[in-house]
């Protein structure tokens, strides 16, 4: 089966349509959706400045990070539950566009790099100023940051698609 397939088979489930009809429902997701964003979004900004050397310099890393990773998985799994409502409501808007397959693999990548540059963090103890040790530290909270960035802007370039 195709995705375009797959995607026309949803849009005329029941479920689906349920989603569409019912007045508010699709903008509530969509707020939530957002808010959601915004929280995730907000936690990697702080926790890659800190690891770029640009904020909160006098706090220890893992102390950052283990203030702000959970609410980033927390706005992670939000964010899955309020977007998969949203693709059984308009299938056809997602699954056959290539700007929100492009934000899922940046989320992906975005997700890798704080798995492999931040949890690491957490399981040594704090040390001193919290200073990172790996040279590549800085340039992948950067990109990090990028990331997250080009995310939202696929995020918004999906309705125009």
């Amino acid at each position: 089966m195709s995705i375009q397939t797959f995607g026309q088979w949803l849009y005329t489930t029941p479920v689906a349509a349920t989603i569409r009809e019912t007045v508010w429902i699709i903008p509530t997701v969509q707020a939530v959706h957002i808010l959601s964003i915004a929280v995730l979004v907000g936690s990697a900004l702080v926790s890659n400045l800190r690891l770029a050397g640009v904020f909160a310099a006098d706090e220890a890393s893992p102390a950052i990070i283990r203030r702000y990773l959970p609410r980033m998985w927390s706005a992670l799994g939000i964010l899955l539950l309020t977007g998969l409502v949203l693709i059984v409501a308009e299938p056809g808007r997602t699954l056959n566009n290539a700007v929100f397959w492009t934000k899922m693999a940046l989320v992906l990548i975005a997700f890798v790099l704080t798995l492999v540059f931040q949890k690491p963090l957490l399981q040594s103890p704090p040390a001193g100023n919290g200073s990172d040790k790996s040279a590549m530290t800085k340039p992948v909270a950067w990109l990090s940051l990028v990331l997250w960035t080009v995310v939202i802007f696929c995020g918004r370039f999906i309705a125009y698609t």
